[in-house]
């Protein structure tokens, strides 16, 4: 999990929050009541040679590189939804590409010198440039962004035009802050079963070694209608975990009259019961969830809401906190997390501290220490204090390096011996699967709780809940074993490894309006069109999953139906009428494609059965 504290911002901003634009038909083709662009010629090294020049628009390749938090990774996904759009390929080959798009990050020194040394690389191999990020809108002069164009944070629906611009060996750069992005521009999600939502931007907050401040600007929340509007479309997307994101999600609404509990709760009213589609509440800082703390277990409760809230305490002491501005204090941090604890069954707490802040005594830092070891948290993200040009912080008078290195070390330490998972074995967990593990063997799911389970199964399972049986527990995550696969709409799954296939029959003509699949069990399910003996218990009644969202699947499409029946040519419906029924039922949810399909195939077989008469006929005369 990223360090979702780094993501703090704020500054004057003074815009409104704005409802939902209208729908996206085309991008960067309305530059109405827009100030002209500052095009300046980039220098020589990223002037494009005559050949690329020649290229037509919208065909070039573009590289994106994103540093930072799930809203950069947000951002980052608008961005390349418009390009993809606009005709723009996009790829995460480097060299390959045209135009490199650098998402940036400037919450620690790291982020922003891995920065530094992409753009280098960049203009070593004469890449036409564009940065985006928390970078260039906190810090526009600096000498790094020299002849290179750039994309504020609030301009992200532009970024076709710079890239335009840019590839034409222009200089563009927006940078004002004027209005939020919308939120149903075109998207390409880095990955197609989560979508990042951002729910606001920028902060009430004034941390004094916050240097995103300078970047996100002051809270500008998005209205509950403009929210909820987007949750119902990425629900119809077919998206199976919807991530809440800001700089400060418990200040949510305070700049518009309402509050996360309101948004929340008309959120959960559009999620699914079946449960097929998941919520997880972003990073939220003490001050703003106190008053709300008993709205917000209901809400952590609910069944399709991850029990799991991430609350950053950052230090032990209330002295470190006063200095770092943060506007609570360890016995309100302990109210929080003892009352979450208390009204949410298992729930997971994740937390972050920085070790060093200027100022920082041995006495504070053991303060520190006997907070995490009290409450034992699954997940500290833990950081060594970076001073970043421009903040207080950076004034203020430093704790050794040396010392700073020994009290991360020795944190990091107390928190690995940890084991939190333990006594998990032989457990059954329903966990929600969403992505490839990064040994490529397993997938990753997690429980209600957001614990991190691993399982040894086909891809087919991406997207879909399980139940599992925990076999073993690690430090990080624990490993389960699938016994029943859950929310199977019109297709079976195979799993690899346990040879465990839930397999389902095909509904009866009064059933199929509502989806509903009658489950294999002992005993035929008077419901089911097909009987125990001709469906159920036929290997060619199993249908393997390749890919519900993606090309390989068969659901309403004329071959993989074609390829159903011919797999299973014993097949028999209980009823010739109902086998009527179907028949016409199956026809009617073909599409355009999959009709003209069958159309071209039956035109093919008419051409050849013509040419193969008329070689014949020629044969014919001939003799």
């Amino acid at each position: 999990m990223e360090d979702i504290e780094d993501l703090f911002a704020g500054r004057d901003g003074g815009w409104a929050a704005p409802g939902f634009r209208l729908p996206v038909t085309s991008v960067g083709l309305n530059p109405k009541r827009r100030s002209k662009p500052n095009l300046k010629p980039q220098s020589q090294s990223l002037i494009q040679d005559p050949v690329q020049s020649l290229k037509i628009p919208g065909t070039q390749t573009i590289y994106i590189k994103t540093f930072g938090c799930s809203h950069n990774q947000s951002d980052s996904e608008y961005m390349a939804g418009q390009l993809s759009s606009y005709g723009y390929a996009l790829s995460d080959d480097p060299e390959s590409a045209d135009l490199w798009l650098i998402n940036t990050c400037t919450v620690k020194s790291p982020s922003q010198s891995a920065m530094d040394t992409i753009i280098s690389k960049g203009r070593t191999a004469k890449k036409p440039l564009v940065v985006a990020g928390c970078v260039p809108q906190g810090s526009q002069n600096l000498k790094e962004l020299e002849g290179v164009s750039i994309v504020g944070v609030q301009q992200i629906d532009r970024v076709v035009e710079v890239v335009e611009e840019t590839l034409k060996g222009h200089e563009v750069r927006f940078l004002n802050r004027k209005t939020l992005p919308a939120l149903d521009l075109p998207k390409v999600r880095k990955n197609k079963f989560i979508e990042i939502l951002p729910i606001n931007v920028g902060c009430l907050g004034a941390c004094t070694y916050c240097k995103t401040k300078h970047a996100r600007g002051h809270l500008g929340s998005y209205s509950v209608e403009c929210l909820v509007g987007r949750v119902r479309t990425v629900i119809d997307e077919g998206v199976r975990e919807i991530w809440l994101s800001s700089e400060d999600t418990g200040a949510y609404g305070r700049d518009i009259g309402v509050n996360l509990p309101i948004l929340l709760n008309a959120i959960v009213a559009e999620l699914p019961s079946n449960g097929s589609t998941m919520l997880r509440i972003g990073m939220t800082n003490p001050p703003y969830i106190l008053e709300h703390l008993k709205e917000i277990a209901d809400v952590l409760r609910h069944p399709c809401v991850y029990s799991f809230l991430h609350v950053p305490v950052q230090s032990g002491s209330d002295a470190v906190l006063s200095a770092m501005n943060r506007e609570y204090t360890v016995k309100e941090f302990r109210t929080v997390v003892d009352t979450l604890t208390k009204l949410v069954p298992d729930i997971q707490i994740a937390t972050d501290i920085i070790c060093g802040f200027p100022g920082e005594t041995e006495e504070d830092f053991a303060q520190t220490v006997e907070l995490i070891k009290d409450y034992k948290f699954a997940q500290v993200h833990i950081s060594q204090f970076y001073p970043r040009p421009g903040t207080p912080a950076a004034r203020m008078k430093k704790v050794t390096t040396v010392a700073v290195k020994k009290r991360s070390r020795e944190l990091t330490a107390v928190f690995e011996s940890f084991t939190p998972y333990s006594g998990m074995e032989g457990q059954i967990e329903r966990i929600w699967i969403t992505e490839v593990a990064a040994d490529g063997v397993h997938l990753v799911g997690h429980t209600k709780g957001y614990i991190q389970v691993l399982v040894a199964a086909s891809e087919s399972l991406l997207g879909y809940s399980a139940d599992v049986e925990i076999t073993s527990v690690g430090r990080w995550s624990v490993f389960g074993e699938v016994i029943e696969v859950l929310n199977v709409k019109s297709e079976d799954v195979t799993t690899s490894g346990n040879n465990m296939s839930p397999v389902r029959c095909y509904p009866s003509a009064a059933d199929d309006q509502s989806n509903v699949l009658c489950a294999c069990s002992k005993e035929p399910d008077s419901s089911c069109s097909c009987s125990l003996e001709n469906s159920c218990n036929s290997e060619a009644a199993i249908i393997s999953l390749n890919d519900e969202h993606g090309n390989g699947s068969h659901k309403n499409q004329a071959g993989g139906w074609l390829l159903r029946r011919r797999k299973n040519p014993s097949h028999k419906c209980c009823t010739e009428k109902e086998a009527q029924v179907k028949a016409r039922e199956s026809f009617s949810r073909w599409g355009f494609v999959d009709k003209a399909l069958v159309a071209v195939m039956i035109l093919s077989i008419l051409i050849i059965v013509a040419v193969l008469a008329q070689f014949g006929y020629r044969n014919v005369i001939s003799k």
